[in-house]
């Protein structure tokens, strides 16, 4: 049982109910795969399926009439990430690559992707990093050029890439941001699309290789026509989309480095009671003691701080900009320095090829960067607060 959930009066009844049915299908549908050395894509594949028949990419898709429960959403994260950081992508893809959809979408394009993406019949991506538009994202080079049919349809013509795209090579289908016009100061006017994995023109250009099994990659517009009903809101809207998208699954992705940093005090202690030094098991020396009093610590923080911004966000605050950037960077940057002293304890034996210390010090880096990297998140909260 974990007690910061029973015990934190953040959550209701029925979301400590799904922590411990989430903590039990982990434990029997995860965790035996975690350790397994198997084709990325097809353990992703895997994770998807047994998600979607457990019923929990539910807590991942939000609906026009049932917003996204951000707390539900974050436990689920943890718990998958305690024990893979893959198969929580699994399930945050396809909430961040339908999110837009849910908000803007014309009626017949949401009910049809959200349908499939919340049964995992179709895995969902967000497409929106390029070479060289990362933490810049009004930088966006892709064009999407409105045209008229003979038949007098309308469509647009997407050219560009994109880079860094989770999900390239196993989506089936990406929401898209590209430039619909300019700004008077030079600035991209974006706007939103769903693009079909199989719509002539898109390609997947390359896949690249992590430091930790992901998939990834560049994918690349070459005269893909995209049909004028599948542009996600009216354009223009493609900014407010992607940050609303960012802003509220930011505390997400500080949920799964709790989940990660967990693990790794979880395995600390075990091994500190058990690995005798100098007479006398780990745990009995004041400096190791000292290392697992600073981790606790710090993962009770972030765990805090994650929570009170999904408890903000469930609970209609006006603003949860802050409090979601706090999250993630105070969540992102402990999970690192947990995992690391969780090696530190762990001595050589972290360091050997598939132990789960070395598995989590390599998963977890990516966090400081994925979905605004730790200074972006620092620029926010000062701009947040010269706001007040």
């Amino acid at each position: 049982m974990d007690h910061f959930i029973q015990q934190t009066p953040f959550f209701t009844d029925e979301q400590r109910d799904l922590a411990a049915s989430v903590e039990s299908f982990v434990a029997r549908e995860v965790e035996p795969r975690a350790s397994l050395e198997a084709e990325t894509d097809a353990q992703f594949r895997g994770f998807v399926d047994a998600l979607a028949q457990a019923g929990f990419l539910h807590y991942a898709v939000a609906y026009a009439d049932k917003p996204l429960d951000v707390r539900s959403l974050c436990m689920v994260r943890e718990s998958l990430s305690y024990s893979s950081s893959l198969a929580d992508l699994a399930f945050v893809m396809q909430g961040l690559g339908t999110y837009a959809i849910s908000l803007a979408a014309p009626e017949h394009v949401r009910d049809f992707w959200l349908s499939r993406a919340a049964q995992g019949k179709a895995v969902a991506a967000f497409a929106l990093t390029e070479p060289d538009a990362g933490s810049d994202v009004a930088a966006i080079k892709t064009t999407a050029q409105r045209e008229r049919a003979s038949d007098g349809s309308e469509f647009y013509v997407i050219e560009g890439r994109k880079r860094f795209i989770s999900n390239a090579g196993v989506a089936d289908f990406y929401t898209v941001f590209a430039r619909t016009g300019t700004k008077p100061d030079g600035r991209a006017e974006l706007s939103a699309f769903v693009v079909g994995a199989r719509m002539p023109g898109f390609t997947v250009r390359q896949r690249t290789e992590m430091i930790a099994p992901h998939p990834i990659g560049e994918i690349e517009f070459d005269n893909c026509r995209v049909p004028a009903e599948d542009r996600v809101g009216n354009e223009g809207d493609g900014f407010r989309l992607a940050m609303q998208t960012l802003d509220t699954f930011r505390a997400s992705v500080g949920a799964a480095a709790c989940g990660m940093a967990r693990r790794a005090l979880d395995e600390a202690i075990a091994y500190s009671k058990t690995r005798q030094q100098f007479g006398r098991p780990l745990a009995q020396h004041q400096m190791i003691q000292a290392k697992l009093a600073d981790m606790a610590t710090e993962l009770d923080a972030a765990r805090l701080l994650v929570y009170r911004a999904a408890y903000l966000k469930d609970t209609g605050a006006q603003s949860v900009t802050r409090a979601a950037s706090e999250a993630k960077l105070f969540a992102t940057e402990s999970a690192c320095r947990i995992i690391d002293q969780a090696l530190q304890i762990h001595g050589g034996v972290g360091l050997l090829r598939g132990h789960i210390i070395e598995r989590l010090y390599r998963d977890v880096r990516a966090l400081r960067i994925y979905e605004g990297t730790s200074e972006i998140q620092k620029l926010i909260i000062a701009n947040q607060l010269l706001k007040e």
